[in-house]
């Protein structure tokens, strides 16, 4: 709680290096299918950075428009610096739509996704939304398309049990700290960016991520999933495919909701990688997002809004001006591969976020624990699950 404290007093701006590691999933012993990149994130796709903004401060009795505030920005620039002028095949998918990712409309319909891919809580899309266009126009070319008309793709979830979410604290500063700060390298996270007030399966949940690295019989292409996890029920929480949630006893931050209505939070999915995929391609990728969550435990429930994009830094002259663009992409009779380290990664991301967070305080003294690292172990080993 003294770490906490220390937090509230001020904003404070965190990029996608972290100054404090904190354990991950596979720190734990918990055992994973595949094999994860360098830093097992998304950004060891190639060119693809993290930044993240975070903002807590405030305790105490919620005062709308003054706090608590616990929330923040993470923004995925698909090719670094050059995204905004170079674009990327996408595909997106919802797989309950009770939620919003803005300028989707276009990816379906052009097959690029052109900038970054922002996340947020649930009343800031708008601000950063437009943050996000006035940042291009900004740093693009003066003859730059871009410049001149946008649709960013900004995407949320509702952190308003913790945060003072009607007090619309993120502010196009915060949009573009995120963005210019975005690095490679370790992606920090748990409370951090728009995970900063997210819950997850009852715990403290927010930002986690995880990548794979194929053989190079299967291609030796990498994949990376970033997701901002804030859905679940504690009774489905399965990890290592043990229902640990049933099995590990802490306060429930929505005991007081009855059961058949809790499954109704949210989370965004964004995978990344650098296999030639062309947009309908990603599309599949992006469906196959929900059979990892499958695997963590989600019903996808009338309440929750279930978004994934899928984008590929492949083909870096596909957005070309000129009247013909040559092109590669993978076979389908070999997108096995892919469809297996999108459903491990999505898997293994939400563990990481769920490892890496940390109990939380928020408006109106609303307390959430995190999940208890010593007993997910005791779990684990009492069903054979544990590697170390």
């Amino acid at each position: 709680m003294l770490a906490f404290a220390a937090l509230c007093a001020a904003a404070s701006v965190s990029s996608a290096a972290p100054a404090a590691p904190r354990p991950r999933a596979r720190d734990l012993g918990i055992p994973f299918e595949g094999v994860p990149g360098k830093f097992n994130a998304i950004t060891d796709v190639e060119g693809v950075l993290v930044g993240q903004t975070t903002l807590i401060s405030g305790e105490g009795k919620l005062k709308v428009g003054e706090g608590p505030v616990r929330t923040g920005v993470t923004a995925i620039l698909p090719r670094g610096p050059s995204s905004i002028e170079r674009f990327c095949f996408a595909g997106w998918f919802a797989e309950n739509g009770n939620g919003e990712m803005t300028g989707t409309t276009w990816v379906e319909e052009s097959g690029f996704l052109e900038g970054p891919v922002m996340i947020t809580n649930t009343h800031s899309v708008g601000v950063v939304r437009d943050a996000v266009i006035a940042w291009r126009v900004k740093h693009g070319p003066a003859d730059s398309t871009g410049a001149w008309w946008s649709l960013p793709v900004v995407a949320e979830t509702w952190d308003g049990w913790l945060n003072d979410i009607n007090g619309f604290h993120v502010k196009p500063e915060h949009v573009f700290q995120a963005l210019d700060s975005a690095r490679s390298g370790p992606v920090e996270e748990g409370n951090v960016g728009g995970g900063t007030g997210m819950i997850c399966n009852g715990y403290k949940g927010g930002i986690g991520t995880a990548s794979r690295k194929l053989s190079q019989k299967d291609g030796g292409y990498t994949l990376g999933v970033l997701v901002q996890c804030n859905y679940g029920t504690r009774a489905n929480l399965r990890i290592a495919g043990i229902p640990v949630g049933a099995e590990i006893y802490g306060e429930d931050p929505y005991a007081f909701v009855p059961s058949d209505i809790q499954e109704r939070g949210s989370i965004i999915v964004v995978v990344a990688t650098d296999a030639p995929l062309l947009p309908h391609q990603l599309k599949r990728i992006a469906r196959r997002v929900a059979l990892g969550l499958g695997r963590a435990g989600s019903t996808a429930g009338n309440g929750s809004g279930d978004i994934f994009i899928a984008f590929s830094t492949a083909n870096p002259d596909a957005s070309t001006s000129t009247p013909l663009a040559r092109l590669q992409m993978v076979a389908n009779d070999s997108l096995d591969p892919l469809f297996a380290a999108t459903v491990q990664a999505t898997e293994e991301a939400v563990d990481n976020a769920l490892v890496a967070a940390e109990d939380m305080t928020g408006i109106d003294d609303h307390h959430v624990s995190a999940l208890n690292h010593a007993k997910l172990r005791e779990v684990l080993a009492k069903h054979n699950r544990l590697l170390h």
